[in-house]
This record gives C-alpha cells, structure tokens and sequence, in this order.
C-alpha cells in the first residue's frame, strides 16, 4: 500500500485498536493511522465538523470501522459515508465480533468494501490483523477530494 494513504481506525476497545495498530505495524504496514473512539468522532474528522481534526482533500483514506460504537453506530457512519457523494469512495472494512449473516449482509449492501468478523481469541485475532495488513499492502486506494 501507498504510505501517503491515511488508515483510519475507529473503535472503541482500547484493546483491539492497540492489537490493530501493533499488527498492521507487523505486518509491514507503516502507513499512518488515525484513532477515534466513537462514531460522532469519525463522522466528524471525515465531514469536516466539529472542534478535532478533519480530513484533507487530495489524500488517500481507508476506514477500518466497527460495527458496534456509542454515539453513533458503525452502520449509521457507512451509511452517512456512502451516501456522501465526497466520500462514497472511501474504503471501508468493517471490524466487529458480530457475525450475524442479516449484519453482514447489510454492511455489504449499504457498501462496505469488506467484512473482517473478529475473532474473540488473541491469536486469531492477530493473524487476521496481520492478513489486512498483507491486502492492505497490495490495494489501490482512491484520493478524495471535496464535493
């Protein structure tokens, strides 16, 4: 993967997005990752709202999002982004515990790029890590870029 494109990670587990960043990072991954804690925070950086940071126009983002989040919901945040004609591009890999085929099947249909069903045991879980990173690093990303 290019490293000018910006992952974006945003789950509430303090845990998982530790385990996240630490693969990604092992598995070669050394583009820069973005943190947030809740929906509203994402919705946020990537529409431009808000006192945080915000996204930049002509750089290259993939969301790895989480299903389940306070504020606002995963789903309510692919939905918002898909809908956006700016963002709809966006790569967005869903990263949940759930595995419910009707959730699934939603995240696919409102647009989600992939489906990533975290596994609740450790070593499962960074091997699944450690397999985005290796099609993280193989992907083209689309730039966005304003309305």
């Amino acid at each position: 993967m290019h490293n000018d494109v910006v992952i974006l990670v945003a789950e509430d587990d303090e845990g998982h997005a530790g385990l996240i960043r630490k693969n990604l990072k092992r598995a070669g991954v050394v583009n820069d990752v973005l943190l947030f804690h809740d929906g509203r925070q994402i919705l946020d950086f990537l529409f431009k709202e808000g006192e945080g940071p915000h996204r930049q126009d002509g750089l290259a983002y993939m969301l790895l999002l989480d299903i389940r989040m306070p504020r606002v919901s995963g789903v309510q945040v692919l939905e918002r982004v898909k809908a956006d004609p700016a963002l709809k591009k966006l790569p967005v890999i869903m990263i949940t515990t759930t595995d419910d085929p009707r959730e699934i099947e939603n995240c696919h249909t409102l647009g989600c790029s992939n489906y990533i069903t975290k596994p609740i045991e450790y070593n499962q879980f960074v091997t699944a890590i450690r397999q985005l990173g290796l099609f993280l690093s193989v992907v083209q990303i689309p730039v966005l870029n304003g309305e």
